[in-house]
């Protein structure tokens, strides 16, 4: 099995930020972001890295940068190492394919989550209460069944714990009236191209999240989209409303960390070598799927 890079090492620069999968150089005006191999599973870090993950999630975001009009504008510059300032346009065989020089933006304090269907967290609010983040929706949904439309369901991101569902209306009063009326309107129509053209190529978008930031007065989409990080995609072909689907993500690994009994507290355990090719798999798969490419991990 190939090596995971899980730790982005540039001679004589730091990071100013890791994230849980992306390391983050401050270039000034803009930001190169570089997605590692690193993969998380209930708010850790898992020990080991999953190969090409880093470059799959990238290439996807692209794809969905470049495809979707609803998506411009956005906060992408160049993905080629060439362009990148100095040191960093001398080290492709690190940066190549995962990386990302992005215009630095002031980022909204707000996730903007979609939703197309009844599944996660939203499947087990909607048991109890018959509402998704307060939402009252008909009775008689099933798991993973359609809902009626589209949700926009706004949480604010908190920079300790997860983070925490809020209303529309106290998405207002946070960021802004226009603002908010722009980030509710893009979400659901980037949700709906985008779910269109995985329909159209056998996967079912679940759900997903996007980020945006402000350039002066201009709101630009920004971070990953539209990837198994942030998304739930579905094979269609074997899509059965009732119970839970086979996803396209890293649920796989979600379900083993669950199947021995792990607490879901530090430190997490290792991931024996198959499960870690299965997942880097399904990552590829998802990718295959939704550009229409064969994934070229050389």
């Amino acid at each position: 099995m190939k090596p995971a890079l899980t730790s982005i090492e540039i001679p004589g620069v730091r990071p100013a930020q890791r994230g849980k999968v992306r390391d983050i150089f401050d270039l000034g005006d803009v930001l190169l972001l570089v997605a590692t191999d690193r993969i998380s599973a209930f708010d850790c870090v898992l020990p080991q890295g999953v190969p090409d993950k880093g470059a799959v999630l990238t290439q996807m975001s692209l794809f969905w940068f470049e495809t979707l009009a609803p998506a411009r504008p956005h906060h992408v510059l160049s993905t080629e190492v060439a362009d990148y300032p100095a040191p960093f346009n001398q080290y492709p065989e690190i940066l190549a394919k995962r990386s990302m020089l992005v215009k630095k933006v002031e980022p909204l304090p707000v996730e903007c989550v979609v939703r197309g269907y009844l599944a996660g967290s939203a499947w087990a609010e909607y048991q109890q209460n018959r509402t998704v983040c307060g939402i009252l929706l008909p009775a008689g949904l099933r798991n993973s069944d359609a809902l009626p439309k589209p949700l926009f369901t706004p949480a604010r991101k908190n920079k300790e714990g997860h983070d925490e569902n809020i209303s529309f209306d106290e998405m207002l009063a946070e960021i802004g009236g226009w603002e908010a009326e722009e980030l509710r309107g893009r979400s659901l129509e980037i949700y709906r191209a985008a779910a269109q053209l995985a329909r159209e190529r056998g996967v079912i978008l679940a759900d997903t999240k996007f980020e945006f930031g402000m350039d002066g007065d201009e709101i630009l989409l920004i971070d990953e989209l539209l990837t198994p990080d942030s998304s739930r995609f579905w094979l269609a072909d074997t899509y059965q409303p009732g119970q839970s689907q086979e996803a396209l993500d890293k649920q796989f690994v979600r379900d083993y960390l669950n199947r021995i009994q792990w607490d879901h507290n530090p430190p997490p355990p290792d991931l024996p070598d198959e499960i870690i090719e299965h997942t880097r798999l399904r990552y590829i798969d998802a990718y295959r799927r939704i550009t229409g490419k064969e994934w070229d991990d050389a």
